[in-house]
């Protein structure tokens, strides 16, 4: 008779191990980012528009991990004295609300006829969908239950729409939930997401910046549903041409429009797996590194400045830290405050005084393109001048 792992064989002397079984690393990573964010500070759940974010900036270990550890950055960046005004006006989340509580209303027979007419038009009408009960005590219970939903009105074929489901996506080792306003399952059991947004569509367009940033978070969620979908048998199809839905003229009628997200969904998928896992990013901070907004600003100064960020203007309209960042990247003197592009562009010159030193003629090897375009340009401004 064979022996399984620890048992022990007659005659031995059996000693009971006392050691504790060590630590799973799931659970040694949620407590180290309690830490890092503070004991008694709950944590601030990570959304579609933060790692649409997070992605388009995947170099910045200061926003990875504050994200990571669900820190919440607006008041973060009250305690360090740069405030910022990022984020809605309450006006504005309002009539947001307002607006999507009309374009579901009624079972969302609106929300239906318009996936029918902008994405699915030779599918049936539908006379009527399903709108499962989603409610459940967590996130990971609501998780579960929209997956359950999903597999469930996939099998049954007709239209289905599901309210504020609830997905998961593991972003560099820590799991994000998000929340799309609806996902709607066809007839022929293919998902698609839905995006409902408070800006206008003014005679069928809107303004594209607003279009690109509604893009690039739906592009999450498809990320995210593929995800549920490959758990499936057969795996179901997630469409990659998402609803955007928006006030028509002005108005509060709702107008609906299709949007191809195959290139947002590549570009957030290629920059999410580049991202440095959060636990690496963790094990080299000090001991004792704590991002809790009730710290001494010169102690929450310094835990910052202990993650390298990467700032950009383009920071400015995405994160809360973003003058914190910006004042320190002009005290430092880099070329990264000026764009990324022109610092793609200067290949070994990180700062502005290096720049205006090889411009000069002072610094720089002349064989580097960089220095050559620069002692160029520098030349013909000086001719202009004379």
């Amino acid at each position: 008779m064979s022996e399984f792992h620890g048992s022990v064989s007659r005659g031995s002397n059996p000693r009971p191990d006392r050691t504790p079984p060590p630590p799973t690393r799931a659970k040694g990573l949620r407590h180290r980012l309690a830490e890092l964010r503070g004991p008694d500070v709950p944590a601030k759940a990570l959304d579609a528009r933060a790692l649409a974010a997070l992605a388009a900036n995947p170099g910045c270990a200061r926003r990875a991990i504050l994200d990571g550890a669900g820190v919440d950055k607006a008041r973060l960046a009250t305690a360090l004295g740069a405030p910022s005004g990022f984020g809605q006006s309450q006006f504005a989340l309002t009539r947001g609300n307002a607006f999507e509580a009309r374009v579901k209303a009624d079972g969302g027979a609106e929300l239906l006829r318009l996936v029918h007419a902008r994405l699915d038009p030779g599918a049936e009408p539908p006379a009527g969908a399903a709108v499962p009960d989603l409610t459940a005590h967590g996130p990971e219970g609501r998780t579960a239950r929209t997956a359950l939903a999903l597999r469930e009105a996939t099998r049954a074929g007709g239209w289905t729409l599901l309210d504020h489901p609830m997905l998961a996506l593991d972003v560099a080792g820590s799991l994000a939930f998000l929340e799309p306003d609806a996902v709607v399952v066809h007839p022929d059991g293919a998902w698609s997401v839905v995006e409902i947004k408070s800006f206008p569509m003014v005679d069928g367009a809107a303004d594209p910046a607003k279009v690109g940033a509604a893009a690039r978070q739906a592009a999450v969620y498809v990320l995210a549903l593929e995800q549920v979908a490959a758990r499936l048998d057969p795996v179901p199809e997630v469409r990659h041409r998402v609803l955007l839905v928006c006030p028509r003229d002005f108005s509060n009628l709702p107008a609906g429009s299709a949007v191809d997200v195959r290139k947002q969904r590549a570009v957030t998928a290629r920059q999410l797996a580049r991202l440095t896992r959060i636990e690496e990013i963790a094990g080299t901070l000090p001991e004792g590194t704590c991002f809790a907004p009730d710290r001494p600003a010169e102690e929450l100064t310094a835990a910052v400045e202990a993650v390298p960020a990467a700032y950009a203007p383009e920071c400015l309209s995405t994160c809360e830290l973003a003058f914190h960042c910006r004042d320190r990247a002009r005290a430092a003197d880099v070329v990264t405050r000026l764009g990324r592009p022109l610092r793609a562009e200067l290949g070994g010159l990180s700062t502005v005084a290096e720049v205006l030193s090889a411009a000069r003629g002072v610094s720089g090897d002349p064989a580097d393109p960089a220095v050559a375009a620069l002692r160029r340009a520098a030349a013909l401004r000086a001719e202009a001048l004379a």
